[in-house]
């Protein structure tokens, strides 16, 4: 019988849930793979991994529904919950509440125009759906008027120690009542960000009351978020953080559910996106974006050794980050993911919608990867769920997937492999549909493994081109560096991106 504490480390991804435990009196890893969505089963991937590594080790039967955590010491989780609910839109319903006159402010961003000569710009949805305009507005006090006293204007200084001048002050009774009409609407998250309130905060502070009285669950303002210059980095963090934050905390909620005494006398931590940990209660959305794939950076830097600088290619079921450590972790402090810009510590990472999960489409005579995710439920068509055509069903008709020794955690009684004949089928649909496209304009037909194989080339271009813009674009030489492979789908693609890139050192750890 063990009655010693266990530590648990669970990477959760958008597709595949890790649970690493650290079992007392052993050494090394018991470890489990799940399928990180899978209701007909089970509630939550990370607690049924535990709970199965658990009894594997005590000999006692815990329930699956709820169970008490007292041996455990410690829980440690990465997660690509915040990132995967960026990238497809899936958040809270925001509101935006902004000084009067900048309503478009964050849709307007910065004005950069990375691609200023496609003739079909496509934008990405905003976080908020509705937009709360206060009529409220303050200055910095120039140099030539602080030795006047005539200008009738309150003078207030800022947190920062710069002079205010206040010339307007927030009508707080219109305020309440247009928040009340977006509060009928739905919409529970507010994110509030006025002019100058880095360093004057007086005004968001009592637009926060007026939320909190009202009944928003998530109210984030932008001085607390993040108290720095720049209203736009400024203002799409405090969006990002009232939109994934309630989505964080549903989680956190429903995990802690799942244990009969709520994790009391358990440390649950998270990875954040400058890599450091923190305790779940201080988890948010402005600090969350990163965080499973941070907690990757960190872990190829500890196990890659090689004496070169390595890139890492991180490809999960939903997405694929890529990286690059040479003698130290790279920081960023403002960057954009998802099409949102984000003012906030960040391991520098590029995010790509591309994954294991990732849809397969034959649009206007064009293959097509992604962005849209089969996700774990359904997930991929070989998953016996009813899933949608992705990338692993082609990697699994083409050989690069072997049924045999591929996890059997799929059917109704969680015991059988990957479904070929299923991907075969949609293949052939697709295939068909393809041939009949080439036929009426006389090109050449496909084989089905053509067809599964130009898929994977375009999943392949989308996945090199963030590699070259963390290292050839700034000025690093791509050759030089060692390729550090791991994700749920990383092994499958290792070979063809290195090859692409000219790298000729591929590093996977067995526990990558």
């Amino acid at each position: 019988m063990v009655s010693s504490s266990f530590r648990f480390s669970i990477d959760r991804g958008g597709t595949f849930t890790d649970v690493y435990a650290e079992v007392p009196g052993e050494s090394g890893f018991r470890v489990v793979k799940l399928l990180s969505e899978d209701p007909q089963n089970y509630p939550d991937a990370p607690r049924e991994g535990m709970r199965r590594i658990l009894e594997a080790v005590t000999g006692e039967t815990f329930p699956k529904e709820s169970f008490n955590a007292d041996k455990i010491e410690w829980i440690r989780m990465g997660t690509t919950v915040a990132t995967n609910a960026l990238l497809e839109r899936k958040g809270a319903k925001t509101t935006l509440v902004t000084t009067k006159g900048f309503r478009d402010l964050l849709q307007i961003g910065n004005q950069s125009r990375p691609k200023i000569f496609d003739l079909e710009i496509s934008k990405l949805d905003l976080l908020y759906e509705e937009v709360v305009e206060v009529d409220e507005r303050v200055r910095i006090v120039r140099e030539d008027e602080k030795s006047s006293h005539n200008s009738g204007l309150e003078i207030v200084e800022g947190t920062t120690g710069e002079k205010f001048a206040v010339l307007a002050k927030p009508d707080l009774a219109v305020v309440r009542q247009e928040l009340n009409a977006v509060f009928e609407k739905g919409i529970r998250a507010v994110a509030v960000v006025f002019l100058h309130a880095y360093a004057f905060p007086e005004h968001e502070r009592q637009i926060g009351v007026i939320a909190r009285e009202i009944g928003f669950e998530q109210i984030s303002l932008s001085h607390e978020v993040m108290p720095m210059v720049k209203m736009v980095a400024r203002g799409d963090t405090t969006t990002v953080d009232a939109y994934l934050t309630p989505h964080i905390r549903n989680y956190l909620q429903s995990f802690r559910s799942g244990f009969s005494d709520n994790l009391e006398k358990t440390q649950l931590l998270f990875m954040q996106s400058d890599g450091g940990l923190t305790d779940s209660g201080k988890f948010k959305g402005s600090n969350a974006i990163l965080s499973g794939p941070a907690g990757g950076v960190v872990g190829y830097a500890v196990t890659t050794d090689l004496g070169q600088p390595v890139i890492g290619f991180d490809m999960g079921g939903t997405s694929t980050d890529v990286s690059r450590y040479g003698d130290d972790y790279e920081l960023v402090h403002e960057t954009e993911t998802a099409g949102v810009r984000i003012q906030a510590p960040q391991m520098h990472i590029k995010t790509v919608a591309a994954g294991g999960g990732s849809r397969l489409f034959f649009r206007n005579g064009l293959f097509e990867v992604g962005p849209e995710s089969a996700g774990a439920h359904p997930g991929p068509v070989c998953y016996r769920k009813e899933g949608y055509m992705a990338v692993t069903d082609a990697n699994l008709v083409l050989g690069r997937l072997h049924p045999q020794y591929f996890p059997k955690i799929f059917g109704p009684n969680e015991n059988e492999a990957l479904d070929l004949d299923a991907s075969r089928n949609a293949f052939e649909k697709i295939t068909a549909e393809i041939n009949e496209y080439s036929k009426e304009r006389e090109l050449p037909e496909m084989s089905l493994e053509e067809v599964a194989l130009g898929f994977l080339r375009v999943a392949n271009e989308v996945m090199v081109r963030p590699i070259r813009e963390i290292s050839v674009m700034r000025g690093f030489d791509i050759k030089e560096h060692a390729l550090a492979c791991f994700g749920g789908a990383g092994g499958q693609h290792a070979c063809s991106i290195a090859r692409e890139l000219g790298i000729s050192k591929i590093f996977i750890h067995r526990f990558s």
